[in-house]
């Protein structure tokens, strides 16, 4: 009899590791933006045991957390905005950690970073709205929240792109190296559009101070 040939090995699934400025960068960001979460869930705890209390950064009718936390938007899931940071921030410090350690993941999971990331940046340009057009008061530790998911949004999607996570035809990949190149220019005009924002929707006041 002839012997049964040996089966074929079975290809083992891709996985994409990431650099370790990217993998810094998860575990810097993650971990500033579960900081100001974390002030923001205590300062919550403290306004909820009693309504008068006054949060720390509270400095003056504009930069005012007390306003922020008080109304409809801070809880646009029924529950405290914050709470939602302090979950989301401490996956994307393990994520950093995992890759500063060496690990690589499947498409699927970078996929669902991708995913956080896009909700995370859409929810927090939502919130930055209703602050300045509805609620007319600026949080300190929210705006640290926006600072930190600006650049981990920019380079996930610059990542998941250029290492083929999420596959692009010739010529978008041109288009992304040359992003890649320049990468430090889409956060900065991004800062620089929020700073305007600020400082136009609230000029009124920040003339008095000059």
């Amino acid at each position: 009899m002839t012997p049964a040939s040996p089966a074929a090995p079975t290809p083992s699934p891709r996985t994409f590791g990431a650099s370790r400025p990217f993998a810094w960068l998860l575990l810097v960001g993650g971990a500033v933006g579960l900081f100001a979460s974390s002030v923001l869930t205590l300062d919550k705890i403290h306004l909820l045991k009693d309504p008068s209390y006054v949060p720390s950064c509270n400095i003056n009718p504009i930069i005012s957390c007390g306003s922020i936390m008080r109304s409809e938007q801070a809880e646009a899931f029924g529950f405290p905005n914050s709470l939602i940071g302090l979950a989301a921030f401490g996956v994307v410090i393990a994520i950093g950690a995992g890759l500063l350690a060496g690990a690589s993941f499947r498409r699927w999971f970078w996929l669902g970073l991708q995913a956080g990331t896009v909700f995370g940046i859409g929810f927090v340009t939502w919130l930055m709205y209703q602050a300045l057009y509805r609620i007319s008061a600026l949080c300190p530790y929210c705006m640290v929240v926006w600072a930190a998911m600006i650049p981990l949004f920019w380079y996930a999607t610059l990542h998941n792109l250029r290492s083929g996570v999420i596959p692009v035809g010739p010529r978008v990949r041109t288009a992304v190296r040359e992003a890649a190149r320049y990468h430090w220019v889409v956060p900065a005009l991004w800062y620089a559009v929020i700073v305007l924002l600020v400082l136009n929707r609230f000029w009124y006041y920040w003339s008095t101070l000059l």
